[in-house]
């Protein structure tokens, strides 16, 4: 007599390659539309940050009038900043609301949903980034940069956008609500204050200057604006690049590893 076996349960076939990007991007792309408070946000309030140490503080920090051209490299990683932590507001919600839940049962790469906040985040603070710099050059900025200089500059903003905006959705995931990774991304926006954003760091006292200079944001700033203004920036952009690649590689792991724990995959 034969014994009859059961098949084993077939994997749940995978979808072709980009597809789950794409369908991803295409969503959070849609909440960015809908969501027009925050976009705003992220423009007017590096806006009106700017308009204040310009106007307010510029004249009393550079008595030249010169200000706003060392001030707006400080103010573009600002308006990127406020930008991307709503990434960490949006995986965060995505995940108590239960739709990782939804996941588990779904043949979805862990990278896939990631890349959608991510991919839409970047394109909205690019937006936001030139419209900043647009409004810079209408109340006095000056740049000096060459198509190469901007095609450089404009990269390595990107590349900031890309780490802090992966930083901000390990967060979220790590993050039991919404309100939560609001308050923990908080933190890290207050870093470009403890800068050369907004005053060189050989004015600040010197156990905040050693803060100062050794910090992420610094080298980024010092490489934006001399790439922008001419003025000398050093071994600035090797550094900032070595320390956005290093935060980006933490990042993207911590993001994969709290994401297949939050879905639940292996």
């Amino acid at each position: 007599m034969t014994a009859l076996t059961a098949a084993p349960p077939s994997a749940p076939a995978r979808l072709p390659l980009g597809t789950e990007e794409r369908t991803f991007i295409a969503r959070s792309m849609r909440h960015t539309v809908r969501n027009v408070e925050s976009l705003l946000m992220a423009i007017v309030l590096p806006v009106m940050l700017m308009m204040l140490f310009v106007y307010v503080f510029g004249g009393a920090i550079s008595p030249g009038g010169d200000y706003v051209n060392y001030v707006v490299p400080g103010i573009i990683l600002l308006c990127a900043g406020f930008g991307a932590s709503s990434t960490g507001v949006d995986v965060a919600n995505d995940s108590a609301t239960g739709f990782m839940d939804r996941l588990r049962t779904m043949p979805v790469r862990s990278s896939a949903v990631i890349t959608g906040h991510v991919v839409a985040s970047l394109a909205r603070n690019l937006a936001a980034t030139a419209i900043v710099i647009g409004v810079a050059i209408a109340i006095g900025f000056r740049p000096t940069a060459s198509a190469g200089e901007w095609v450089a500059a404009i990269a390595l903003v990107a590349l900031y956008i890309l780490t802090i905006t992966y930083l901000f959705a390990a967060i979220g995931l790590a993050s039991g609500n919404p309100e939560a990774a609001n308050g923990y991304g908080f933190i890290l926006l207050f870093l470009p204050y403890l800068s050369s954003a907004f005053v060189p760091t050989q004015t600040l006292p010197t156990w905040l200057r050693g803060v100062a200079e050794h910090q992420p944001i610094t080298p980024v700033i010092e490489s934006i604006r001399g790439l922008l203004t001419g003025v000398e920036s050093g071994n600035a952009p090797l550094v900032a690049v070595a320390w956005c690649v290093g935060i980006l590689v933490v990042a993207v792991t911590w993001s994969t590893i709290m994401f297949r724990r939050k879905a639940g995959r292996r």
